[in-house]
């Protein structure tokens, strides 16, 4: 898996851990989503993504967004 796919997976994944937890605990965890969504709006305009670099420093081999 590329660097590029295990971060969308990432995201896909704690959005959806995010949505059960408002479902279980209550509706402050939807805030888990904003950052998530504000997270990736902003990595696809400056190309930098934390998620990515922890990734990296994983040693996920790079595909093309975020190398």
């Amino acid at each position: 898996m590329t660097l590029d796919r295990s971060v969308m997976a990432f995201a896909g994944f704690m959005v959806l851990i995010s949505l059960v937890l408002e479902q279980l605990y209550g509706p402050a965890w939807l805030w888990l989503t904003a950052f998530v969504g504000l997270n990736l709006i902003q990595a696809s305009f400056t190309g930098f993504c934390p998620a990515a670099m922890a990734f990296k420093r994983l040693g996920v081999r790079a595909g093309t967004a975020f190398s």
